[in-house]
């Protein structure tokens, strides 16, 4: 199965927003904390070219934000 990261941060409700409908679809994502993890957070920066949360990535597509639509059409591509 494809890889799926959420780049987020534990103050970050949009992040919440983002992890609840990932839950609620039944999809496994690896959650990366990049208030703790300064490596991750350089990394995201690198890959996207923006500092803001939350960014998930899908088959090394990058996401910025809680772009609904966007986000399930990429799923919808994993299948």
């Amino acid at each position: 199965m494809s890889k799926v990261k959420v780049y987020s941060t534990p103050t970050c409700p949009y992040c919440h927003m983002l992890k609840e409908f990932l839950k609620e679809k039944k999809i496994e994502y690896e959650e990366i904390n990049v208030a703790e993890d300064i490596e991750a957070a350089k990394q995201m920066v690198e890959k996207s070219g923006q500092m803001g949360v939350p960014q998930l990535e899908i088959n090394g597509k990058i996401i910025v934000g809680f772009d609904q639509p966007a986000i399930e059409k990429e799923l919808e591509n994993m299948k």
